[in-house]
């Protein structure tokens, strides 16, 4: 959300309350990772990353989830960044930060307030003493966050829907008048109007 939409959305509706949706944080997360990569790079070896470098091997993995990676590819990645010296260091200290970040949100509509406050501590403490000055623009974001982790309102729905309206409207060539637009839209949206699109 764009600071001038966000203040348009407090004008027009002062007494709502603003949720960003947990895949746009972790998407926010993974664009950090990228700038401090690329930041650290170019500040400690005066140039861009090359291919041969260990932190521009473990850009890939470093924007997968803890859990998706294996023991061996977590290894890996560990002992590549901890060998690079101060790069390294600094995309750990971001990459477990993005991973302190999305235990929080794992906490959404869940009642241990406790379990969350303690996660919501480790998180912030893990921000301010990383020194990293991408992480602290989350800072801005944290009443939406908190939002979000309060009421687990999510606007996943309403994307998916959305995504599904392009990609019909693109294997469609784009439609000639509403009518056909519409009903194509309400076909692919539907539940009910799919199983009409079968000759069955």
């Amino acid at each position: 959300m764009s600071p001038g939409y966000r203040t348009a959305v407090r004008t027009g509706l002062p007494h709502a309350t603003v949720v960003v949706d947990h895949f746009h944080v972790v998407q926010l997360a993974n664009k950090m990772l990228n700038l401090v990569r690329r930041r650290t790079t170019a500040t400690l070896r005066g140039r861009r990353g090359r291919a041969g470098h260990p932190e521009w091997k473990a850009r890939r993995r470093l924007l997968r989830n803890r859990e998706d990676l294996t023991d061996t590819q977590f290894s890996t990645l560990w002992n590549q960044l901890i060998g690079t010296g101060d790069i390294g260091m600094t995309l750990l200290t971001a990459w477990i930060a993005k991973e302190k970040l999305r235990d929080l949100l794992a906490r959404a509509r869940t009642t241990d307030r406790h379990r969350t406050g303690h996660l919501r501590w480790k998180f912030l403490t893990w921000c301010a003493d990383c020194d990293i000055p991408e992480v602290r623009t989350i800072d801005r974001w944290w009443p939406e966050i908190q939002a979000f982790i309060a009421t687990g309102h999510s606007n996943a729905k309403s994307e998916g829907i959305n995504r599904m309206i392009k990609l019909a409207a693109r294997a469609a060539h784009g439609f000639r008048n509403p009518t056909n637009q519409r009903l194509r839209t309400r076909c692919v949206t539907t539940r009910r109007a799919q199983g009409h699109l079968h000759p069955a």
